[in-house]
């Protein structure tokens, strides 16, 4: 189990004393969540389920936060962005470590800086832009593939997951062919590096490259950013500065490789799991683009997303403190029968309103188009060449962290 990072004590107060009190009624022998825990993070549904029905508003006295469990609670909470603020960071070990937040990290901003930022980084992923990526994504899906009929297997991380949204972000950043790989590989090693860092926020790997970008502008996406003016919190009109353009590229590139890497791990293991499911997808491929969606309701890549309390609030009836760290369970969100039939039944023919996967409210993933249409694509051409498949559990490596949870390696058998 990775070493948890612990807040500072604080002294005793009023507040503090009905925190005590309140965790007795909501934990027990047997709802005990810890974030950093193994099993939890691999197969978190039985203890969510059991949190929903008795304790939906969890504190945690060994690493000292709160954590919802339903649906209805998660969004309301995401919604109000004047309690549950994102400015002090949204994972745990980012809010206990109180580091410096780089201006320009878009998902750790809240109003008036998150609004101006999000409608500049918003360019990137117009519905045109994004529709306009889906041929050149078929293609590299097919040359991918196609190596690989008669080969007996592949691996869905290592010869898709890791490949495809590597490329794709390539295309829509200008990041050249020749350091795409580089740049993935930065961020696939941070994840064995400490998280705490304003070093891992900066962007810094992309610096030669931007600055180079300035001197030879293109038709790209980060030329635009670089010479578009807009007016700031501060009513000041200007183009983004060095460090914001660094925070942007770092958070797209990010996020870009990680989710849709770990979508294609959980749809490929979810369609070997309910072989009548993937059936239907090779009879009517229409269905995959629903597929795609039952696969981020079932297992989505974060086990929680956090927020900090600006002041008290109340939550299930009781107390939540100024001053706290609320987590918001999302694999617990998007299995809550309140909202779901047999919510932990694989059914790619389910109709999804919405679910959590993407967040919610006014930081719902800028990127989820675009990782959407990776993940049908793939899907789609994946299910043209192997209608079937086995996964090699025993071979597979799976990525303990609460905040991006899925697998390292799926290697899958061809029958």
């Amino acid at each position: 189990m990775a070493e948890a990072k612990r807040g500072t004590a604080r002294p005793e107060t009023p507040l503090a004393y009905c925190r005590k009190v309140w965790s007795v009624t909501t934990t027990s022998a047997d709802v005990i969540y810890n974030p950093y825990d193994h099993e939890t993070i691999l197969n978190p549904h039985p203890l969510f389920r059991r949190m929903r029905e008795v304790a939906p508003l969890f504190y945690s006295e060994e690493f000292d936060f709160y954590a919802i469990s339903r649906f209805e609670d998660i969004e309301r909470t995401l919604l109000n962005r004047d309690v549950f603020i994102s400015r002090k960071g949204v994972t745990l070990d980012i809010l206990k470590s109180d580091m410096e937040i780089p201006k320009g990290t878009v998902i750790f901003e809240d109003p008036p800086e998150h609004s101006i930022h999000r409608a500049l980084l918003s360019r990137m992923f117009t519905p045109k832009g994004v529709s306009s990526l889906e041929e050149g994504v078929r293609r590299l899906c097919a040359s991918l593939l196609d190596p690989l009929v008669g080969a007996g297997g592949f691996d869905f991380v290592g010869d898709l997951g890791m490949l495809v949204p590597m490329k794709v972000i390539g295309m829509l950043v200008g990041i050249p062919e020749s350091d795409q790989e580089s740049v993935r590989d930065h961020f696939y090693g941070q994840r064995s590096s400490d998280p705490t860092t304003s070093n891992s926020l900066s962007g810094d790997i992309f610096g030669d490259y931007i600055d180079w970008r300035a001197d030879h502008p293109s038709d790209d996406i980060m030329s635009q950013l670089l010479y578009t003016e807009f007016e700031d919190e501060t009513g000041v009109r200007r183009r983004l500065t060095r460090e914001e353009l660094l925070a942007y590229v770092n958070i797209v590139a990010a996020a870009g490789n990680e989710t849709t890497r770990l979508l294609i791990g959980w749809t490929g293991l979810l369609l070997a799991q309910n072989p009548d499911q993937r059936r239907l997808l090779v009879e009517n491929p229409a269905l995959i683009r629903n597929a795609i969606e039952e696969s981020l309701r079932c297992e989505p890549n974060t086990l929680q997303n956090c927020r900090f309390v600006a002041r008290d609030v109340e939550i299930c009836g009781q107390l939540v403190p100024e001053g706290s760290i609320l987590a918001t369970l999302t694999p617990s969100g998007n299995r809550d029968d309140r909202l779901f039939d047999d919510p932990d039944r694989f059914d790619v023919t389910r109709k999804i309103d919405r679910h959590l996967s993407f967040g919610f409210g006014s930081h719902y993933c800028l990127g989820q188009a675009l990782a959407r249409l990776e993940g049908r694509v793939v899907f789609e051409e994946v299910l043209k060449r192997f209608p079937q498949w086995d996964v090699d559990l025993d071979g597979s490596k799976f990525m303990y962290f609460a905040d991006q949870r899925g697998y390292e390696s799926l290697p899958v058998s061809i029958p």
